[in-house]
């Protein structure tokens, strides 16, 4: 029987205050693909350090730092929120890797589109086709933890495509196609945001929606882990990988020259390419749309 701890109430991103949960912290340990013994370990480590109105992202950092000790693999799967932020500052790789999880899904994809509309032409980050079935998709990428979708954004994304959809009828060009409406982010949606949107059947992808199927999921169970996952790389490298068009591990395992470009060699190479193979062993097609 696990000892009693007392309650300490800690700090969310968005100001709330919690009681501290180290069930969730295990549960995501035991995502990251970490044993039962170090998940304890860490655990009461973060016991000894965890203080009262402790913000959450430091208690995150904590956890991070043990496990990258014990675990390189298990550590960039840990932090993958915090590796979907690092897709900026300006939001592109981040639809470069919304594509890639189409592409991954078996659709045929097109980025940063221009569509014209009944009304008017739109800017369309990402459009994807597969049989009968085509996506119109908006993605909202946030650099901020905290940072929600409110229901403007819904409103703006139904409308943009309800115009697009209204043109394409009219040029009958279609051809028996089922069109859809995407939002997709990588931080939350409001209740109303959501609300909305379900009513209008706009379809929403958020970082945990819908339940058990949202983007973390996605992630853990097709394998297609960004390249700011990497705990080999510094900040600054990962960031000149992403100028580059590079946004997968799976991109770094096919090619790791390109390692060598951005002057990662000898031992470090090495290491990097041993953590990229470790968070691609387990990459599958997923039919999650």
């Amino acid at each position: 029987m696990k000892p009693t701890q007392p309650s300490i109430f800690v700090t969310k991103s968005n100001g709330e205050v919690v009681p501290f949960s180290p069930e969730k912290i295990r549960q995501s340990l035991s995502k990251s693909g970490a044993g039962p013994e170090l998940i304890e370990s860490i655990i009461q480590e973060l016991y000894k350090q965890v203080y009262p109105n402790m913000p959450t992202r430091m208690i995150y950092r904590i956890a991070y730092k043990l496990l990258k000790k014990s675990s390189r693999p298990a550590a960039g799967r840990y932090r993958l929120k915090q590796a979907i932020f690092e897709l900026g500052p300006s939001g592109f790789p981040f639809e470069q890797y919304i594509a890639a999880l189409f592409r991954q899904a078996g659709y045929t994809v097109t980025t940063n589109n221009l569509m014209a509309g009944h009304c008017i032409t739109h800017e369309v980050d990402i459009y994807a086709a597969k049989n009968n079935r085509a996506f119109i998709v908006e993605c909202k990428y946030h650099q901020l933890q905290g940072t929600h979708c409110d229901v403007k954004i819904p409103l703006y994304v139904q409308s943009r495509f309800k115009d697009i959809a209204w043109k394409m009828k009219e040029a009958n060009v279609d051809g028996g196609q089922e069109y859809r409406g995407w939002l997709i982010t990588n931080t939350r949606i409001t209740p109303d945001g959501t609300q909305y949107a379900v009513c209008m059947g706009l379809n929403m992808l958020s970082w945990d929606y819908p339940a058990g199927k949202g983007l973390k999921d996605i992630i853990d169970r097709s394998g297609l882990y960004p390249v700011t996952c990497l705990s080999t790389l510094s900040r600054h490298e990962k960031y000149t990988l992403l100028e580059q068009g590079v946004v997968l591990c799976r991109t770094l395992l096919e090619k790791p020259e390109l390692l060598a470009e951005v002057n990662i060699s000898g031992p470090r190479l090495e290491k990097a390419m041993m953590e990229v193979k470790h968070l691609c062993e387990h990459i599958l097609k997923m039919e999650w749309v």
